[in-house]
């Protein structure tokens, strides 16, 4: 009893430690709570809830802890089930860790407590399930366990910054108002209260509004970590780069133990075109978390404009490869995927750039962009009608593109132009008969050479009008409605954001998946990089300069 009472009061001297913002101390006081009594619960939520340890921290106190204390109540003394208690307290406290760190061993203590230990319906289990998910992109699956916590409980406050995270990424803002306005009403002294006023608010665009509400909930709660987060995020949202910088590191500095703070001060430095300084917060986050595929996938992004196309490969594929280790919904990551097509085709693998193309445009990514990108290609690979047909597949999505536009002009150019060469060897056959040749192959001197120029410029327009009347028969009789390429200027693909986490970067800017993560567990964005805008640009490449 002693023991307990005094890991109890080592937990009161970290929430005390807490209040003062000493969040080092307070995490430390947890801490000793812990190896004093590990069955204190309320110091292992503090540490875990707040974000005091890094996913390897994690790993390395669970290790320190001993489990074997925990012993069966009196009058249960079986020497067989003597390390089962033990046993059982360690899985319960492994679902609360990072859902970063080991997914598949997650997944097995999951499936132990829910079938060996009967709690299949049990809220923390249901709750630890739904954040694995939700770090998976799997919005609705995650969306369903946590709807199922609150049926049960209605104000389950742990599971609601999963739940509103889900309902933000699936845009049911009509579901967001109701929960909003009855926290309100009902817990008006809660901070989960004013972080669901201000989800609504930033999902409907509202977001001066967002940002007031965000403000209240953490002033109410200073370890509030979503509401600080969200905060952060409506200075994103605005593109108040400098101002979102400093209220992403004063989340940094609160919560030591998250990768999240980090990555999103790398996501606004390359907004604002400062790499070092991208480059630095990323790394610094891929300290805490090295299994992130949009951390992965933004540190390949940086590289890339960088021009350090080999390491930008490397971590596009190690994104790749994470989120399907993980059983992540794969059109999350359309973006990595067709940013490795782009990294590929700056290195002159054009194949395996062309393949990667396919890939995306094959499970959903329809994007006019990424048509674009493989029409670049088949252009570089000498393929001018292929190239053709794939622009007007771009410009059926978006008519009025230039960059496709241009494109398909050049394409048509370059098909002209290789029908001519065809067609000048024939004509120089035709005016070249055997007998007027001398010994050495040249024509005589007596033959009319203004006369064979002129029948060979008539025959080029005849066949110059042909090869575009083919063209517009085969493809539609349109270029998709855009502009006539001559007079249009190349796109500048400038704002970052990409679309629901599974976006398009389409300038320097990082994404802005970030208004995705963080208001709970933490989505994925998927920023792609942008083709070069002008035909010089795209044929040449920075790489080739």
């Amino acid at each position: 009893m002693n023991r307990r009472y005094e890991a109890g009061m080592c937990y009161l001297r970290g929430l005390c430690y807490a209040k003062q913002n000493a969040f080092d101390r307070a995490k430390e006081a947890y801490k000793d709570a812990l190896r004093i009594d590990v069955q204190c619960y309320e110091a292992f939520t503090q540490l875990v809830r707040n974000s005091l340890m890094s996913p390897d921290e994690e790993d390395e106190f669970m290790q320190s802890l001993d489990f074997s204390s925990v012993r069966l109540p009196k009058g249960y003394d079986d020497p067989e089930m003597r390390a089962e208690p033990g046993e059982y307290v360690h899985m319960l406290y492994q679902t609360q860790l990072s859902k970063y760190r080991d997914p598949h061993t997650l997944n097995g203590y999951i499936e132990t407590l829910s079938t060996h230990y009967g709690l299949k319906d049990n809220a923390d289990i249901l709750l630890a399930r739904a954040s694995l998910l939700y770090t998976q992109c799997r919005f609705k699956e995650a969306c369903a366990l946590t709807a199922a916590i609150l049926k049960e409980d209605k104000y389950n406050f742990p599971a609601y910054p999963v739940h509103l995270s889900c309902l933000y990424e699936l845009q049911m803002t009509n579901e967001l108002f109701l929960i909003a306005h009855d926290l309100a009403d009902t817990h008006p002294d809660e901070p989960t209260t004013w972080l669901a006023v201000g989800i609504y608010y930033l999902a409907t665009g509202k977001i001066t509004d967002a940002r007031r509400y965000f403000s209240k909930a953490s002033m109410m709660d200073a370890t509030f970590g979503p509401a600080w987060i969200g905060f952060a995020h409506t200075f994103a949202a605005e593109g108040e780069h400098d101002q979102a910088v400093t209220a992403y590191s004063t989340a940094a500095r609160l919560f030591t133990g998250t990768h999240l703070p980090q990555l999103f001060l790398g996501m606004q430095n390359h907004a604002l075109n400062n790499m070092a300084a991208a480059e630095e917060y990323l790394k610094t986050a891929y300290d805490l978390c090295r299994t992130d595929p949009l951390l992965l996938n933004e540190l390949g992004v940086v590289m890339y404009h960088q021009d350090r196309l080999e390491e930008a490969v490397q971590f596009f594929e190690e994104a790749i490869d994470v989120a399907n280790a993980t059983d992540a919904d794969p059109t999350a990551w359309l973006g990595a995927r067709t940013n490795l097509g782009h990294a590929y085709r700056r290195l002159r693998m054009l194949d395996k750039a062309l393949e990667k193309f396919d890939e995306v445009l094959r499970d959903g990514g329809k994007d006019c962009a990424v048509f674009s990108a493989k029409a670049l290609i088949l252009l570089e690979k000498g393929l001018p009608d292929e190239a053709a047909k794939v622009l007007h597949e771009a410009l059926a999505i978006n008519p009025q593109d230039p960059v496709a536009t241009e494109l398909l002009n050049k394409a048509l150019e370059e098909s002209a132009q290789a029908g001519l060469v065809g067609l000048m060897k024939e004509l120089r056959t035709e005016s070249r008969p055997a007998d007027s040749f001398g010994s050495g192959g040249r024509l005589d001197e007596g033959e009319d050479a203004e006369e064979e120029m002129e029948r060979f410029e008539l025959e080029l327009d005849g066949r110059k009008a042909a090869a575009r009347e083919r063209f517009e028969k085969r493809f539609g009789g349109s270029r998709g409605g855009g502009s006539s390429g001559e007079g249009s200027s190349s796109s500048s693909s400038g704002g970052a954001v990409r679309d629901k986490g599974k976006g398009v970067l389409r300038g320097a800017a990082a994404s802005s998946s970030q208004s995705k993560k963080g208001l709970g567990a933490g989505s994925r964005g998927r920023g792609r990089l942008p083709p070069e805008d002008r035909r010089e640009s795209m044929m040449d490449m920075s790489d080739d300069d």
